[in-house]
């Protein structure tokens, strides 16, 4: 009987078709029915919005609705400024060569981490995370101490006729210096994931080393190298602390945009100051928009 109440071979193929092609909206509701150990969609989606919300949408709407109400011309005086257009030029040049530096040191460091045994390795590891925890502005005084003119490298470059502190050659040196953690920690487990064994197959098939780099393991890293290329930029825009001490906030030439706002405050113009804010959140987010973008296609590309 139980030979008979089986389904045949035919019955059963059509019983799964029939399973494979139910409507879209029928699986969907089966597959949220099912048990989670975490709050359903409705409760955690109200909680991120309005989390969001209170931290990021509602302070920067505010920014748009105070520079609105400058009017046009008052906010290109203030926001386009030549002091301020020269602010701009220093924070996003000195940041952009920062994280292009640090792309390239930092995925050597990565790359060593990862990769090779050495006494002292913890203590090296441990001091990649050490701009995080060392507040910014002892991180400037002590650059601006060992770069100055008198400083312990400082002095021996000056005699050459390269000043390094009290100009954007600082700027971006400290910039470096924050931005540094984030190129390694973005590429350090993608790298150990990948595993050696793929550069010893790729060799093994003839390839050479700077092929297996390029076709091998570059584009695998590529979209953790550009999220930590994006953080670091992002960081390096905004960064005030380490940047001051260094930089010497001459205007027109080594005054970054941070300090341009902190000025206009100090002169109780928050227009101004506002105005000059949300200049560079629309540069900031054209930049991380752009660079998304293009780790998205990189995504897509290795997953093809």
């Amino acid at each position: 009987m139980a030979s008979l109440a089986a389904p045949l071979p035919g019955q059963d193929l059509a019983r799964r078709q029939e399973r494979d092609v139910a409507p879209a909206p029928k699986r969907d509701r089966a597959r949220r029915a099912r048990k989670s150990i975490i709050p359903g969609f409705r409760l955690t989606m109200g909680f991120t919005i309005g989390w969001l919300s209170l931290i990021v949408l509602i302070p920067v709407s505010l920014i748009f609705v105070r520079s609105a109400g400058m009017g046009w011309d008052a906010f290109v005086e203030v926001a386009f400024s030549p002091r301020a257009i020269a602010a701009y030029r220093v924070s996003f040049g000195t940041a952009l060569a920062a994280a292009c530096i640090n792309g390239v040191f930092g995925l050597l460091i990565a790359w060593v981490f990862t990769r090779y045994s050495f006494p002292g390795k913890r203590l090296f590891d441990a001091l990649i995370d050490l701009p995080f925890a060392l507040p910014t502005a002892v991180a400037g005084i002590a650059l601006t101490a060992i770069y100055a003119n008198n400083g312990w490298l400082g002095e021996p470059l000056a005699r050459y006729g390269i000043e390094v502190a009290y100009n954007p050659v600082g700027i971006t040196i400290a910039l470096i210096f924050i931005g540094l953690p984030f190129i390694v920690r973005s590429v350090e487990p993608v790298l150990a994931d990948l595993g050696s064994d793929v550069e010893e197959a790729a060799l093994s098939l003839g390839a050479k080393p700077w092929q297996v780099f390029v076709r091998v393991i570059f584009p695998a890293i590529m979209p953790a190298l550009l999220t930590g290329f994006a953080l670091a930029l992002a960081r390096g825009v905004g960064e005030y602390g380490s940047v001051i001490f260094i930089a010497g906030n001459m205007p027109f030439k080594s005054e970054i945009a941070p300090l341009l706002i902190v000025t206009q405050l100090e002169q109780y113009n928050i227009d101004g100051a506002t105005a000059i804010a949300l200049v560079m959140l629309a540069i900031s987010f054209s930049m991380l928009l752009l660079i998304n973008m293009v780790q998205a296609w990189s995504r897509h590309r290795m997953s093809v």
